[in-house]
């Protein structure tokens, strides 16, 4: 297996996931427990900030994902696009993967469960409305818990960068089309000025004042001042989203006191999803004969979502009590603990993938 891969991720500095971060999932469990409880018993405010809405996009929740978003988006350096050519067959596999599969696949489960095996079991009238959630959830790939992963994994970390920064230039131009496309095949009435809205709130405008803000620090202070500012910035970042899940669960408590099912039946599609997209790319850069460190994070981006603009776009499309916004939500329940399975399961075939064949120079 090529030696570089092996120099290139042990001279990065090795970021293991945090305390923080390795719990989500229970801190996301207590801040559904917490928005239930508060949105039950104090119903009044959540109402009136419910209804801080200026052209139906709701101000609270605009900041707090602004909050969310902005960190994992400092991150990403545009200008390590030029090494797209040195991982060529890994970036072309990914991007097959994300844009060509990973969304028309999560239609297509959530027609086979939502609207067909789990009909009978869900409420009627948001049956459209959970797999226009299942839908946005998977039309954006993942952008900040992807470097986690992708260390975890001993990834080739300019791959990384390179395919996120990426993704994220393509995000700007194909997110709208694609979610329009899928809700329309889907029979779902697309409000295409609201779609647009939501990408330039939370796309357009977070990476603009990102990219803006990361060139202020790196000229200011360098690498070591970036480095400072996201160390400042994760947890606001997380925090952000555990406040907008209190507001979301506050919303959707009654709906989830009745229907508690709803969130399992509404996590088996998504974990379907994750670990055949995941595996798919897994394979594909096997046959193409792909380094194990460009295969790795290449499984783990084509597996994992951009759930905070999935859950900021449910909102602003279909509002906090919607189903599109509750499928949404169970995409962060579940992301670590799935996303820590297929880094194990990438970890532990390393020996079967490298076996039988040599790595191209171009790889």
């Amino acid at each position: 297996m090529s030696a570089q891969c092996e120099v290139t991720s042990r001279k990065e500095s090795k970021q293991k996931i945090s305390f923080f971060e390795r719990y989500l999932t229970v801190w996301v469990f207590l801040c559904i427990i917490a928005g239930v409880a508060l949105g039950h018993w104090m119903p009044e405010p959540f109402q009136a900030l419910g209804r801080l809405e200026i052209a139906q996009v709701n101000m609270p929740v605009a900041v707090l994902i602004w909050l969310m978003i902005i960190p994992m988006l400092l991150k990403i350096d545009f200008g390590a696009l030029h090494h797209v050519k040195e991982h060529w067959r890994g970036v072309g596999v990914t991007l097959f993967v994300n844009w060509a599969v990973k969304p028309f696949s999560m239609a297509l489960l959530g027609w086979i469960f939502i609207r067909g095996i789990f009909a009978e079991y869900l409420p009627a009238d948001q049956i459209d409305s959970y797999i226009a959630g299942l839908i946005i959830l998977a039309a954006a790939p993942c952008t900040a818990m992807v470097f986690v992963w992708s260390n975890l994994s001993d990834g080739e970390p300019h791959f990384t960068l390179t395919q996120v920064a990426l993704n994220d230039t393509i995000m700007i131009f194909a997110f709208a089309p694609i979610v329009g496309l899928l809700l329309g095949l889907s029979s779902i009435s697309v409000p295409w000025d609201t779609l647009f809205l939501s990408v330039v709130l939370y796309i357009v405008i977070p990476v603009a004042m990102a990219q803006i803000w990361r060139r202020w620090l790196l000229k200011r202070g360098g690498e070591q001042a970036l480095k400072r500012a996201l160390e400042w910035l994760g947890p606001v970042s997380l925090t952000a989203l555990l406040a907008t899940l209190v507001l979301l669960f506050g919303f959707q408590g009654e709906q989830i006191l009745s229907q508690p099912l709803v969130i399992l039946l509404l996590a088996i599609p998504i974990l379907i999803q994750v670990y055949f997209n995941s595996g798919l790319a897994y394979l594909l850069n096997h046959k193409f004969k792909v380094a194990h460190c460009v295969a790795g994070p290449s499984a783990l981006i084509g597996a994992s979502n951009f759930f905070e603009l999935a859950v900021a776009t449910a909102i602003v499309l279909f509002g906090f009590e919607s189903g599109a916004a509750l499928a949404t939500v169970v995409g962060v329940l579940i992301e670590v603990p799935v996303m820590l399975s297929v880094v194990k399961i990438v970890n532990n075939t390393k020996g079967w993938y490298e076996s039988g064949f040599s790595v191209p120079n171009s790889k």
